[in-house]
């Protein structure tokens, strides 16, 4: 083929040439397709809502299968969220379906913050996304996208208006999922009241600013039916996995006293249109939304708090790279900033510690001193009694020197009987400084003892 028959680019524009023939790259739709079922698909679906609306029945109705799931009670503490991921096969295509529910939502009597742990969740996925596309080597084909698809958002059937609690919660995740309103249970409202309700809902949404999931229009193929479920919204539901017997057939209907629901009948319901609307028409702008609106705003906050941008302040294209070096330098400069603040922080600890210590061994110091000087003066007490002991010691083995020697000589000139009577008289005077002589002895030895110890 000569050069002039292939298209080329023109600056920014390129020309259309005509083909002579058949090339064959009108099969790249079909090798599209088969390498998708090749691949297999995955969705993701956020059940929020009270607790009691029927939430685990409805995904059971949704895809005619029976979930296996633990029943939620009214006594949490808080909102849970609970993940279940099933494979599911049908034809050829196989999808991998994973159903989020809020357990505990609306329980509590404080409900603030019950919008909080469900808007955490969602930012989980989106950052694990994020930190898996940053990868240096990255496996996205084979990573499982648990990012959030569509939030299906229960609203009671009470046939007045939304709860507070659900104009908070919608309005906090509506740039962060695509929000689909239905009503649970609608069965229990009259028709004429239901229609009322959703009148009141959709006004309730527009006035406070909630955006809600809009089937696209865009595409011709799907624009008139989607332009007219648009208008149905929010659904009015019912589900049901028992199969009653209707005329000639089995269908998913739920008895009553009164008569019986079918849950198929559009008539009675709106169960066929979210389906219709939610799996076999929109599932996959659901994905794409999801990808190109909630997730890239979330990656666009995400990078501008890190610090990237796309231009700098010159209005210039501004790359990674330099982008990268810009961050590394603040960061560094900051770590430094940080480093010499704790190292001043440090040093005026430590003056701090060193004033301290050398106080309390000035402290010490004094009062060793008073001790010490306390001890000098008791050490000379005690040496100034020993001393004084010791005289009357001395003075008293004085007089009994004298007293013997005048015994004696007593003994020497008198009779027996005078000497006797002598003996009679002096005894008890001698007694005394017996008595006196021990117990000095014994005072004299404590004291020595005491002495000895200081």
């Amino acid at each position: 083929m000569a050069a002039t028959d292939i298209a080329r680019q023109v600056g920014e524009g390129c020309r259309t040439v005509p083909l002579a023939g058949h090339v064959g790259f009108d099969s790249l739709p079909d090798q599209l397709v088969n390498k998708s079922v090749s691949q297999g698909f995955c969705f993701n679906i956020l059940c929020v809502g009270e607790t009691g609306l029927g939430k685990s029945t409805l995904m059971d109705t949704l895809f005619n299968t029976k979930f296996e799931g633990e029943p939620a009670t009214h006594t949490q503490p808080g909102v849970q969220l609970r993940s279940n991921t099933y494979d599911l096969q049908e034809s050829n295509v196989g999808l991998k379906l994973t159903i989020v529910s809020t357990v505990g939502f609306g329980d509590q009597i404080n409900k603030e913050d019950s919008y909080k742990p469900i808007v955490e969740f969602i930012d989980a996925q989106f950052e694990a996304y994020l930190q898996e596309e940053l990868k240096i080597r990255r496996v996205l084909h084979t990573y499982h996208d648990s990012r959030i698809h569509a939030c299906l958002y229960f609203i009671a059937p009470t046939g007045h208006s939304l709860k507070s609690l659900d104009l908070v919660t919608m309005k906090k995740l509506d740039s962060k999922v695509n929000i689909i309103p239905i009503i649970a249970k609608s069965d229990a409202i009259s028709k004429s009241e239901l229609t009322k309700f959703k009148i009141k809902i959709t006004s309730e949404l527009v006035s406070n600013g909630v955006q809600i999931y809009q089937f696209p229009t865009d595409d011709e193929s799907v624009a008139e039916i989607n332009g007219t479920m648009n208008a149905h919204l929010p659904f009015a539901v019912i589900g049901s996995t028992e199969e009653l017997k209707i005329g000639n057939k089995m269908m998913k209907a739920r008895q009553y006293p009164w008569g019986t629901v079918q849950v198929e009948n559009e008539a009675h319901c709106d169960f066929v249109k979210l389906r219709e609307m939610l799996i076999r028409v929109n599932m996959e702008d659901l994905r794409e939304q999801t990808h190109s609106r909630h997730y890239e705003l979330y990656r666009r906050c995400k990078l501008e708090e890190m610090g990237f941008k796309d231009t700098d302040p010159d209005s210039k294209p501004f790359s990674l790279q330099e982008t990268y070096e810009a961050k590394r330098n603040e960061f560094l400069g900051e770590l430094q900033k940080k480093e010499e603040e704790m190292r001043q922080m440090f040093v005026q600890r430590v003056k701090e510690k060193e004033a301290e210590l050398k106080e309390a061994e000035k402290e010490l110091h004094e009062k060793f001193d008073r001790l010490k000087k306390l001890h000098q003066d008791e050490k000379k007490k005690l040496e100034d009694k020993k001393k004084s002991l010791d005289d009357e010691v001395n003075a008293f083995k004085q007089r009994k020197t004298a007293a013997e020697l005048l015994q004696s000589q007593g003994s020497q000139a008198g009779g027996s009987q005078t000497l006797k009577r002598d003996k009679e008289k002096k005894k008890p005077s001698l007694s005394l400084p017996q008595f006196s002589l021990a117990a000095a002895s014994r005072v004299y030895l404590l004291l020595l003892n005491t002495v000895a110890q200081f």
